[in-house]
Formats: structure tokens, sequence, C-alpha cells
């Protein structure tokens, strides 16, 4: 029989929940591509891209046949690209495999390009009912505090123990591993809160909880200390021919490999530095304008970005070194990175949600020239 903390948890969800939009399916793809966007991404931020991905992409045969750059078009702004690389390559399998359905059991889940323990754990219990756990940070934190565990959360071991702890707790084989592993995501959003205290008098679980009896629930569970990330100064130059602007493909491996940038340069650069580096790459220049500094923090790196906007009357680069391409064009058919979003937003190229400044005339406004 199931621990009274797994009764009382699953009867707060059923009343509780939050209403998604991938929780109205069992559909296994849906389910699927709702825990891929997730991983490492907030909810708030997946539920568009969701419906958005779906009305593209509906079934698995059309994911696995996405040409890639409507695929990462698709993507655009969600970050970890590798993502949906991962998802178009387990389709692919999963097409010639299996037929096109997806397999059931976490064992053969795990064999799929991107899909983890915990994404395995997930398909298998809310889309087959299947006695799985499915261990992510939620699950991680909710448990530490229940059993006021201040030990190691990070390593393998622990979550093997961990899956071990809640299979003796929650010990029926059926449907009810849906419901539980959702009500702890569920839980540790809404309640049990990282980073912040939780609202243990909010919770439903709390006199089960020996960090709350212990009154040590803000200090668990134990959280590592977070190694610094890299600070790279790099310049972005909006080229412009008054109508198009000038893009470029990523190389297709390192950072956000693939997909297309403005482009931009290591260092910051002042004005007449970057008049000879737009020199040294063919482009004429008529007018620089100052564009407003940036940030973008990747998981390691941080970029601090310098802008420009240079017009150019003529355009002698490398063949095959840029595209030229007017903003309806780029929104519809280029998939950029949110690193250059607020450079994107200037143009009226949706990405992100910066939205701080807005593009004007290039031939309105100061000049450096």
């Amino acid at each position: 029989m199931p621990s009274d903390f797994v009764n009382t948890l699953i009867l707060w969800y059923n009343s509780n929940c939050r209403s998604l939009p991938w929780r109205e399916s069992r559909d296994p793809y849906r389910i699927w591509i709702s825990e891929i966007m997730l991983q490492q991404t907030r909810v708030s931020a997946v539920c568009g891209y969701y419906e958005r991905f779906l009305a593209a992409l509906p079934d698995m045969e059309s994911l696995a046949a996405c040409p890639e750059d409507q695929l990462l078009k698709l993507w655009e702004g969600l970050g970890y690209y590798s993502r949906a690389r991962n998802l178009q390559k387990a389709a692919r399998i999963v097409v010639e495999n299996y037929g096109g359905k997806m397999p059931c059991d976490a064992s053969e889940l795990i064999k799929l390009p991107g899909i983890g323990e915990y994404t395995a754990g997930a398909i298998a219990s809310i889309a087959f009912g299947k006695p799985e756990p499915a261990i992510d940070g939620n699950v991680i934190r909710v448990t530490s505090r229940l059993r006021a565990y201040t030990g190691e959360t990070r390593s393998m071991k622990f979550k093997k123990e961990l899956a071990s702890w809640l299979r003796a707790e929650n010990s029926r084989e059926d449907a009810s591993w849906g419901t539980l592993n959702q009500a702890f995501m569920d839980l540790g959003s809404m309640v049990c809160l990282a980073n912040k205290s939780p609202l243990c008098e909010e919770c439903p679980i709390r006199s089960y909880c020996e960090a709350f009896k212990k009154g040590i629930q803000n200090s668990v569970p134990v959280r590592a200390e977070k190694k610094g990330r890299r600070v790279e100064d790099r310049t972005v130059v909006l080229y412009t021919d008054g109508e198009r602007f000038a893009i470029r493909r990523r190389p297709d491996k390192g950072l956000l490999s693939g997909l297309y940038e403005f482009p931009n340069y290591k260092g910051k650069l002042e004005p007449g530095e970057m008049l000879l580096a737009a020199r040294e790459d063919g482009m004429y220049a008529v007018r620089l304008r100052k564009l407003p500094d940036s940030k973008h923090i990747f998981s390691h790196i941080e970029w601090h970005m310098t802008g420009y906007e240079i017009l150019i009357s003529r355009n002698d680069s490398e063949e095959g070194r840029f595209i030229f391409a007017g903003k309806d064009r780029i929104n519809k058919e280029y998939p950029i990175p949110s690193a250059f979003a607020a450079y994107a937003n200037a143009i009226g190229i949706k990405v992100g949600k910066n939205e701080r400044w807005s593009y004007e005339n290039p031939d309105s406004g100061d000049s450096v020239l």
C-alpha cells in the first residue's frame, strides 16, 4: 500500500493541479514534446511554443520529415537547440524501428536521443501508466525535505537510492505513478519552492515532513556551490542596405550550431575599430550608429554585447559569407537564437521577449560618420 503522504499528495493534486495544455491529452507524442521543451525552461515560456510546434508538426512522421531550418525556427527562442535536433533524431528512430509509435517502457525510451532517466520515467508513467518514478529537481527538493536529507543530491547513486525509496513508498503497479509524478512537479512549483522559503502552511503533506518538524526546510536540500561563468565581450552589427539585413549561419558544431546570427566580432570594438572590421569584410559604410548594449547568459558563458547599425552603399564580401534578407523573410525562414534578441527585435524580428527598444530608419538619428 502507498504511504499516507502519497495518498494525501495525490488527493491535493486532483483538486489543485495546474491547467496545462499537455495535460489535456495522454498522447505519448505530445507528452514527449512537452517534457523535452520543459527541460531547463519555465512552464510559462513553454506553453506558446508547445501549441505552435504541434500545429506545425502534429505527429511523429511530420517531425521526422521536417527540414532542419524549419524545425529550429519553431524552436527559436527556447534555447538549448540540441533538444530540437535530438527530438528529430529520436522521431526518425521511432518511425523506422517502432512503426511511428512511441515505445512504452522506460528501458526502451531511454535509448532514444535526448531522453534521460527522468524523461523516460515521465513519459512511461504519464502516457502509459507505467510504475516509474520521474526524478527531477522538484522531486529531489520535496523528498529531501520530507526526509530531512542533508547529503549530496546530485549524484547518480543518490537518484538510484531515491528511486528505490519512492518505489517502496508507492508500491502500486498502476497509473497512480503518473499522477504522483505530476503532483511532485506541482507541489515543487507552487508550494515547496526553490530558491525561496517554502510555503509550509499551504503544504498538504507538512505533517509528514521531517525538515518542517526540525525547522530546517530553508536549508534542505543542500545546494552545491555554482561555478562561475566565463564572460566574453562581443560586438554585434546590423549591416543594412536600407531594406535588407546581413545574417550568416553559424558552424555546424559548437555553441548555437547551425543557427543564424547577425555578424559579430570578438571583443568590445570602438566605432573606428568597427568601421575597420566592416571594411575588411567588404562592407562600404555610409553611416554608423551606436545601438544599446545587451547581455545574454548561457549556462557556462556570459556574452556582454556592444551593438552597432551600419548602413552600407556596397557589399563586396566574400561570396556566400553573408545572406542579405528582409525582416519578413528572416522572420519566416531563418532561426535566430535569443542571444541576439535585442538586436533582432530592433528590426522587427520577434525573438524572445526583449522589446525595450525598436528599429528606426537608418537614415535618421545620430551618426558617427
